[in-house]
């Protein structure tokens, strides 16, 4: 379910973190209309619709723990982002960066049919989000677009030259290092889903979970199949299983203690840890599918070591570029932003104090992750939105990578 409900939300997500109260303005108080314009970007409207309902699909029954002043903060950020977005897509317009209908609907027909749900449950979930097929075949619309165009822009990065490479690999050598650890195939069960309603998991219906996919491990079953059918983790579930490779001493910070040990000096590849174990908020069983003894320097002639080079050298590139583009087309376009007006000529109409909710067992351990995000990339959903952190826009430009490729990620 975990899966289905991430597929679903990924329709039409389009904005980085951030947590939202839907149905009050941005001072905090009462009052705004759906139709009402929250900004406008060369004279086309982003209305308060579409500001709440990326705030019913950040907020995933959060919002209630927010105050009203991290509240119109996360409901700002969220704004910009949408302007971003409406930004990207009326260049896309210009440079004929629009998809076909026909593409839309096979994007819209290719997510809904990997979220495993019948007709009647994909429409309740969309339902239940705040989404209709035309509100999502528009975001994915959107989303399309702005990747024509990036790739377009992007189009014209040239492959590095050899004394290029040659000098990226000599000012990292560290990057180049195989490093003593062992790479991890992994199941995700997480807590915060998959209970009556939509709820998160009692501890009986946790128990069962687990109990599920330990029995059918115990009994031979083949592990890729069995975290592909039950892992919740999109990543996990995807690849089978296959998950990261992690040095010794990330697995002693990342693990229960022993853990590290009993990779490096008792298991054996191909072998499977049925235990769950805790990992950011999640539980994970794991399988070992390899591990070196040893540190191990690679050269520039070993296999494969100019190519992740060529690859890194040009999608830091390509993200420059795209964001420098972005940077442009955002000076470019003529934006009013009524929100961030409103909470200027109210500055003291925000309260700082969080409402006292009593969370329950089982939301206290899902808060420690958000569901459906990636096994490396937790936070607590609470302090999304408190943080002033700007959220990543899905707009031309590709998340940043600006360290030196690693030598020991999923080699």
């Amino acid at each position: 379910m975990q899966r289905s409900l991430t597929i679903i939300l990924s329709l039409t997500t389009f904005v980085g973190s951030a947590l939202l109260l839907a149905g009050c303005d941005p001072t905090g108080g009462a009052g705004a209309s759906s139709t009402d314009a929250a900004a406008t970007v060369n004279g086309k409207s982003i209305t308060m619709e579409e500001v709440e309902r990326a705030v019913k699909q950040q907020a995933q029954g959060q919002e209630g723990r927010l105050s009203p002043l991290e509240l119109a903060a996360g409901r700002l950020q969220v704004l910009q982002s949408l302007i971003e977005q409406e930004v990207m897509y009326q260049k896309a317009e210009k440079e004929g960066a629009v998809p076909s209908d026909e593409e839309v609907t096979a994007e819209f027909n290719k997510r809904k049919t990997a979220s495993s749900l019948s007709s009647e449950q994909f429409d309740a979930k969309m339902k239940e989000i705040g989404e209709t097929e035309a509100s999502a075949r528009l975001a994915i619309k959107k989303g399309l677009a702005i990747q024509k165009l990036n790739e377009k822009v992007t189009g014209k990065i040239e492959p590095p030259k050899d004394n290029e490479i040659a000098q990226f690999f000599n000012n990292n050598p560290e990057a180049f290092k195989n490093k003593r650890g062992a790479q991890l195939a992994a199941i995700v069960i997480d807590p915060r889903v998959g209970g009556q309603g939509g709820n998160p998991r009692n501890e009986l219906e946790l128990q069962a979970k687990v109990k599920d996919v330990v029995d059918r491990l115990q009994a031979n079953a083949d592990f890729a199949t069995v975290a592909r059918e039950t892992s919740e983790d999109p990543n996990t579930a995807m690849k089978g299983g296959d998950w990261r490779y992690f040095t010794e001493e990330e697995m002693k910070q990342a693990f229960p203690q022993g853990f590290a040990e009993t990779v490096m000096t008792k298991m054996q590849n191909g072998q499977v840890i049925p235990q769950p174990l805790p990992f950011e908020g999640r539980f994970v069983i794991v399988k070992l599918q390899r591990k070196q003894e040893t540190d191990e320097a690679r050269t520039l002639e070993t296999p494969g070591v100019r190519q992740e080079i060529t690859d890194f050298l040009i999608n830091s590139r390509r993200q420059l570029l795209a964001a420098s583009y972005q940077a442009l087309a955002m000076n470019e376009a003529k934006v009013e932003n009524f929100l961030a007006q409103k909470v200027v000529a109210n500055p003291n109409e925000l309260s700082g104090a969080r409402p006292a909710v009593a969370a329950s067992p089982a939301n206290t351990t899902a808060n420690t992750a958000p569901a459906g995000g990636n096994l490396s990339n937790s936070a607590n959903a609470s302090n999304v939105a408190a943080t002033n952190s700007k959220p990543a826009a899905n707009t031309s430009a590709p998340a940043k990578n600006t360290a030196p490729p690693k030598a020991n990620a999923n080699r």
